[in-house]
């Protein structure tokens, strides 16, 4: 049986950016927090000369463990899900700050078409320019409304960046200037430049020198090691919330971090939760945390189980479209990329950082007329000096055999002489792209695993195709003797080669408790105390990296939930 634990002001059901943020914000304010996370303590001497490039990047040291907890996958209703068995697509996090621990640290703040996509598309094409079966909706919160909360993001994170100097595009003014110039990053934005496009460098959460934030939280200035992604970071310059927030709500004394523990529901009773079961994965003990709040802060993956599994909220039906919870997922198209290969010049490829580049917006969102377009919003065009490590790059010209001598000898040949262009590309929701509860397969504990329905529309592929096409013609003006062209082709989504860990929607905020889980202080419509911040609460992904936006609406949420703690009730 249970054990019953005295009751607290707030539970956190994950402690990466969302949970570390919100607990930083409510103790600061004299609240009781209670943070449960199923990984373990970490702190920067983890990462200590932890450069292993096999521990981390290729067997994934520090993702969730898929033994114990995974997602099965299909591409349609027809097809029978089989587990993810092996990380590919996407790489879920483990462990006190979760994903963002190994994170690459590109932090923008998402477009105001994004949040107003539905109105405006229709405002500007008319209803017709979206293809039946397409989802997209209105966020039920504006740019401007959000704004504040992105500054405060950008403050406690210490952002480093530049005003992007593409027409109408926000300005933000960033609390450090942009990380360095390199000869990779000149040449893009010349050939950028020289195309009439308008480059700027690509906004990091990778110190460009050192700062202190508002909290008084000092950081020291990126050492360009290359050891960004799928890395901890052992400076502390990549902001992570082991390095910002959590130490922040420790100081308080109001804090309480619980690891090795799995929360496996949301208990509730006549439209309130009174607190989360969770599991000592030790121990095998299990025990009840009563909270005034409930906060689910996980990855958005383990949001929609750990709601699904405790039956708050409709479950989505993709035949009907009815129910909120699984609906609109999207993840990211990502694609469109370009391979560059120069015989004439060698550059230092395997130094950089995870968030070193520079881009172009001018085919993101909607800065370009889509009228003649078979596809909504667009991507971010940018290249990044991130460092290649030796194991997982070795990039040759179309056509060269992929074993013997001559791949051998343009492996090495190329081995600082190729470039990398990507197109991050926008992910629209589909009726029939949504994640349920699977019927067959279970977890550790005895819970029904997630299941994804996913699969690319024609709206990605026709997406990608013009994108590929974009960054391959800057990639030639860059001057590379040969260009490997993505884009072309795109067949069925498949989960074994990785993109991103940009994955969206599922537990979605909007202005109608029809069509969305979640208002516009992340608070549910069906259990108003309990709250569901984080990048699930998305009803599209844009063609950025999410974190930025996550954070913002963390800070949103942490506000709401000091509201109703005060007053109670909806806060809409």
């Amino acid at each position: 049986m249970a054990k019953q634990l005295p009751k607290t002001d707030v539970v956190l059901v994950g402690v990466g950016w969302v949970g570390g943020i919100i607990a930083s914000e409510l103790t600061k304010k004299g609240k009781k927090v209670v943070g449960i996370e199923r990984g373990k303590e970490r702190s920067t001497k983890d990462f200590m000369m932890a450069h292993d490039e096999l521990r981390y990047a290729e067997r994934k040291g520090m993702m969730q463990d898929l033994s114990k907890e995974t997602v099965t996958f299909r591409h349609n209703t027809k097809q029978r899900a089989l587990p993810y068995r092996e990380w590919g697509s996407f790489l879920i996090g483990d462990g006190l700050g979760g994903s963002g621990m190994h994170w690459n640290g590109q932090t923008y703040r998402f477009l105001p078409y994004d949040f107003e996509i539905y109105s405006k598309t229709v405002e500007r094409y008319g209803k017709g320019k979206i293809p039946k079966g397409m989802t997209i909706q209105d966020w039920g919160i504006t740019y401007k409304e959000l704004e504040p909360y992105f500054d405060k993001f950008d403050a406690m994170a210490g952002v480093s960046g530049e005003p992007n100097p593409l027409p109408d595009a926000p300005q933000v003014k960033y609390p450090n200037p942009p990380m360095k110039e390199t000869p990779v990053t000149e040449l893009f934005k010349q050939a950028a430049k020289d195309l009439g496009y308008h480059p700027y460098h690509m906004p990091s959460c990778n110190l460009s020198q050192q700062y202190t934030n508002p909290d008084g939280i000092t950081r020291s200035a990126c050492q360009y090691c290359g050891f960004c992604e799928r890395f901890g970071c052992e400076y502390g310059a990549k902001a992570d919330p082991v390095v910002t927030v959590l130490p922040v709500a420790k100081e308080t004394g109001n804090f309480e971090v619980r690891t090795h523990s799995v929360v496996r529901k949301v208990l509730h009773k006549d439209g309130k939760a009174t607190g989360v079961l969770y599991v000592d994965t030790r121990t095998g003990e299990e025990y009840i945390q009563p909270a005034e709040v409930v906060v689910v802060s996980a990855y958005q993956m383990n949001n929609i189980k750990l709601l699904l599994n405790s039956k708050l909220g409709t479950p989505y039906d993709p035949a009907t479209g009815r129910g909120v919870i699984g609906k609109n997922y999207a993840y990211q198209t990502y694609l469109g990329n370009a391979y560059g290969f120069f015989d004439e010049k060698e550059y230092n490829i395997f130094a950089g950082a995870g968030a070193l580049g520079a881009q172009i917006d001018d085919f993101n969102g909607d800065f370009f007329d889509h009228t003649d377009m078979d596809f909504l919003h667009g991507a971010t065009i940018h290249i990044t000096h991130l460092g290649d490590r030796p194991i997982a790059n070795n990039h040759v010209p179309e056509g060269t055999p992929s074993w013997g001598r001559e791949f051998k000898d343009k492996s090495v040949h190329y081995a600082n002489r190729t470039m990398v262009i990507k197109a991050q590309g926008a992910s629209m929701p589909w009726q029939d792209n949504y994640i349920d509860l699977d019927p067959t397969y279970r977890d550790a504990f005895g819970d029904p695993l997630l299941r994804m329905t996913f699969n690319w529309k024609d709206q990605d592929r026709k997406l990608m195709e013009f994108m590929g096409g974009k960054a391959a013609e800057i990639m030639k003006k860059m001057g590379a003797t040969h260009v490997n062209q993505g884009g072309k082709n795109i067949k069925d989504y498949d989960i074994r080669n990785y993109q991103s860990t940009h994955n969206t929607g599922g537990v979605i905020m909007g202005s109608d408790p029809e069509t969305s889980a979640l208002n516009n202080y992340l608070q549910m419509w069906d259990c108003e105390n309990v709250f569901v911040p984080g990048a699930s609460a998305f009803a599209h992904n844009s063609g950025y990296n999410p974190t930025n936006t996550v954070g913002a609406l963390a800070y949103r949420a942490a506000e709401g939930i000091e509201k109703y703690l005060s007053k109670g009730g909806s806060l809409v």
